[in-house]
């Protein structure tokens, strides 16, 4: 796995070859709607999600919950066949994982390889490929 970094809700970033568990629950983390997801990585858990704004019964969430999970797992593979390292945030506006090239979230230039054609990758929730951000 190259260089790959999970974003925190606390916008702290967790290295994703050092997770070793994605949860998610059906409930966020102060309220009993909603849903969340954390990764562990050395004993320690993450939040990377908490939307208390989904509504619905216990299962659907859970059920939405699962698949952003998948979604992640997808957004990590996706992320470590890139050349340059990787940050991959949450966007709640789309409810989809993005992938960034760590040098574009540092102000620097972009690599001399384009990532993702030159776009960053969103990966969705329930459709398992990338699309682009802009066209």
């Amino acid at each position: 796995m190259g260089d790959v970094w999970i974003r925190t809700i606390n916008h702290g970033l967790v290295r994703a070859d050092r997770v070793t568990e994605i949860a998610a629950s059906r409930g966020s983390v102060h309220e009993e709607r909603g849903y969340s997801i954390k990764a562990v990585a050395e004993g320690k858990a993450y939040i990377l999600i908490d939307n208390s704004d989904l509504e619905g019964t216990p299962n659907a969430r859970f059920g939405h919950a699962s698949r952003m999970q998948a979604a992640l797992l997808l957004a990590v593979d996706a992320a470590s066949t890139a050349s340059a390292p990787m940050v991959i945030s949450y966007e709640q506006d789309g409810e989809r994982w993005v992938l960034t090239p760590a040098s574009d979230i540092a102000g620097e230039p972009v690599p001399a390889v384009p990532v993702a054609s030159g776009d960053h990758a969103k990966l969705s929730a329930g459709r398992g490929y990338p699309s682009r951000s802009s066209r």
